[in-house]
């Protein structure tokens, strides 16, 4: 049970500065769209001056830490991704 709860509130911690949720969330033209969170955090761990003006969005505090889960929900999300960059309307609308 302890372990669970722990994990749980590690999951939402890192989905909260996630980059991946982040760089979804920028709609810069002409940022990257596949694999944009994991690039990103890759990006910052390499000493990226500029995340902003690259991918529309900050970076997280801890690139390393959020670099897997980064990678996970980029691959979890790549179909959408892939369709978005060759420029295929999927109809999806939402947000706030």
């Amino acid at each position: 049970m302890r372990r669970s709860v722990t994990l749980t509130l590690l999951l939402a911690l890192n989905l909260s500065g996630c980059a991946t949720v982040r760089t979804l969330d920028a709609a810069k033209p002409g940022a990257p769209v596949v694999y944009a969170g994991t690039r990103l955090d890759w990006y910052t761990i390499n000493g990226g001056c500029c995340p902003l003006d690259r991918f529309g969005a900050e970076a997280p505090s801890y690139p390393r830490l959020d670099l897997p889960g980064s990678a996970l929900l980029d691959t979890l999300l790549l179909p959408l991704s892939l369709a978005t960059a060759l420029g295929v309307s999927l109809g999806i609308s939402g947000g706030l």
